[in-house]
């Protein structure tokens, strides 16, 4: 091969690649393997992970232990879907266009709202492309956004604006919840807010709604969709956009990904969706079909007039989410989403009176299944009992001075349906052993 390449030396293959950056050194490695001694190896680093749906799990922060009926496993590894690529041809693959119709369908139910999209990257990517949609609507060049908005979805609205000369302002939190202030007015072009917001705090939409509405701007919001089984939809409340991630809809936790993102809107606005829509219609023997409605991308239309840049639908995890909602139906979810809620509230008391070193961070504030605490010893003591949960195998505790500098001691817990009551009592036993009020003061 180097003879063919006319190089003398393997090392001359990475001349482009500078200096300063190289290695500079033999590869740390053991010497030669045989591919059974190789896949040991490999299997023993593996046995190393600790997943956390393989044990009890109160971690959320957008990503949430919650199951799915056995059908979703079944029919997404089904050859038809497992191997079909994502369709571009407006008629080809009716049984794709199919389900992404009826995923387009209970996703608009789900938000409240007339049409919604066949899926974006993740929930994040969905808040930047719906502030793109609503600075090109208004011609403003403001967005004011909520610090309980997800950390990702912040950081990804600011670089989507970035060079798009939009100032990006957040509004702060105050009792866990979002004070708008005086930070809205006739220059916004979007309100975004998160419900439950990334702390676990129910918002108040209509406020948002109130304050987007008279300001001119539009009201966009990123939602939890299994809290939607209790809680108003946004566009029940009126907001034009609602968006958010879909991982709690059938989509294993995975590490953080894969996951898929929704995009929804009110009917006035289809035209400007970003990715693509499926609709309904007939063929030339008045046979119901389906068909590529929309495409805004910059490959199917002039690049001057595309709205987004997004390139296909999340389909193979969209369809997972498709096929349990399908199954679960509005009664189920809201069945998920009563019995979360219900194991919440058994955490916060068996906390609150197990352990003198822990309260509800902000009590006047409601929330649904995720709930912000305090640790009177502050972040040292989150550490230790975060360290203690780890140690009896229970994934848990997230802290939030990361992303909130001036939280110091506050973490969140979160349940949902597969939160066993006797996993409640460990946590609670483990808080009263690890963080008594005395001894970290």
């Amino acid at each position: 091969m180097l003879a063919a390449l006319d190089i003398k030396a393997v090392e001359d293959l990475f001349e482009i690649i500078p200096e300063d950056i190289r290695l500079g050194r033999e590869l740390n490695i053991e010497g030669e393997w045989t591919e059974r001694e190789l896949k040991e190896h490999i299997r023993e680093i593996g046995s190393w992970n600790r997943p956390a749906a393989g044990r009890p799990c109160f971690l959320g922060g957008g990503v949430y232990d919650h199951d799915w009926p056995a059908i979703v496993d079944h029919l997404a590894g089904r050859s038809e879907f497992l191997t079909a690529y994502t369709p571009y041809q407006p008629e080809c693959s009716q049984g794709t266009l199919q389900w992404i119709f009826e995923f387009q369908s209970l996703i608009a139910e789900i938000c409240g709202t007339e049409v919604a999209n066949a899926s974006m990257y993740d929930g994040a990517s969905a808040c930047a492309e719906a502030a793109l949609m609503a600075t090109g609507a208004t011609r403003r060049k403001r967005v004011v956004i909520s610090a309980g908005l997800h950390p990702h979805s912040r950081e990804a609205i600011r670089t989507y604006l970035r060079h798009g000369d939009v100032e990006v302002v957040e509004a702060p939190l105050k009792e866990g919840a979002t004070d708008w202030g005086d930070l809205v007015n006739d220059q916004t072009a979007a309100v975004f807010v998160q419900q439950p917001n990334f702390l676990g705090i129910v918002e108040d939409l209509d406020i948002a709604r109130k304050i987007s509405a008279d300001s001119g701007a539009w009201a966009v919001a990123s939602i939890y969709p299994i809290a939607m089984g209790l809680l108003r939809s946004p566009g029940a409340a009126g907001f034009d956009l609602v968006v958010g991630d879909g991982q709690s809809l059938g989509v294993p936790m995975g590490l953080g990904g894969p996951s898929f993102g929704f995009f929804s809107a009110s009917g006035n606005q289809v035209r400007r969706l970003p990715g693509r829509l499926v609709g309904q219609s007939v063929d030339s023997e008045d046979r119901r079909a389906f068909t590529l409605t929309f495409q805004t991308r910059e490959q199917h239309i002039r690049r001057e007039k595309a709205t987004s840049n997004i390139c296909t639908n999340n389909a193979l995890v969209a369809l997972r989410g498709c096929i349990h909602m399908a199954a679960l139906g509005p009664k189920g979810i809201e069945e998920v989403a009563c019995l979360s809620r219900q194991r919440a509230l058994e955490l916060e008391t068996a906390l609150t009176t197990a352990c003198d070193g822990i309260s509800r961070a902000f009590p006047k504030s409601p929330f649904f299944n995720e709930i912000p605490f305090r640790a009177t010893g502050g972040d040292k003591a989150v550490k230790k009992f975060k360290a203690a949960l780890s140690q009896i195998g229970i994934a848990g505790v997230l802290p939030m001075t990361e992303w909130y500098p001036e939280m110091a001691g506050v973490f969140t817990l979160a349940c949902t349906e597969r939160t066993r009551p006797e996993d409640i009592t460990k946590v609670a036993n483990i808080a009263a052993e690890v963080l008594p009020a005395e001894a970290i003061a």
